[in-house]
């Protein structure tokens, strides 16, 4: 237990679930202050649930990048556990708000868009560090919702966050991002940062 309590004091996560808690509370009051609706729209959905995700991406490196490179610990495991951990942190939060009279939903759409957007940080941080892991899903989230989508395959997998629950195409988007990001953050690691970068962290 020690050792868990450590490892989660190293990784910044008391400080990102509570980030996360609060982005999530903030953001329901304002959808049930402004909006007669009980369901929050699709990208107040999506919204959420990237700032979870970018929120939670802290914790995927610690601050000694060489300490994930010893073999005296089973990182790989450890590293897929973590994501694991993370996609049920973001979808029990949005869950928790489905007891309420204003929800985060449908659950479909927050599974598939937690384990892509999770996925790329993931990724981005096996290829560019933690620091900067987020900068790819904010980017590409933030287009996908702002510019207008086509029903065309390439505007379908190109804008797979904001898409339907039901859209095949973002599905199969997300969970290849999902299976990359995996496989590269456990096999590699978060990428070195230089020592100024995990001194700030």
């Amino acid at each position: 237990m020690r050792g868990l309590i450590l490892f989660l004091r190293a990784r910044r996560a008391p400080m990102a679930m509570g980030t996360s808690v609060f982005v999530l509370v903030v953001l329901w009051v304002l959808w049930e202050r402004s909006s007669d609706s009980p369901q929050a729209g699709l990208q107040m959905v999506v919204l959420s649930i990237l700032l979870l995700v970018s929120a939670l991406t802290m914790t995927l490196s610690g601050p000694d990048d060489e300490l994930d490179e010893t073999g005296a610990v089973p990182w790989p495991v450890r590293r897929a556990v973590h994501l694991l951990i993370v996609v049920v942190l973001v979808g029990g939060l949005m869950l928790i708000t489905q007891l309420t009279g204003t929800r985060f939903g449908p659950m479909s759409l927050v599974l598939r868009d937690t384990a892509g957007l999770l996925g790329l940080s993931a990724l981005s941080a096996a290829v560019i560090g933690t620091a900067r892991a987020w900068f790819v899903p904010l980017g590409w989230t933030m287009a996908a919702v702002i510019f207008p989508r086509s029903d065309t395959l390439l505007s379908r997998v190109l804008t797979w966050q904001a898409q339907e629950p039901t859209s095949t195409a973002a599905a199969v988007t997300a969970t290849v991002l999902a299976l990359a990001g995996l496989i590269a953050y456990t096999v590699m690691g978060p990428a070195r940062g230089a020592p100024a970068e995990a001194a700030a962290q």
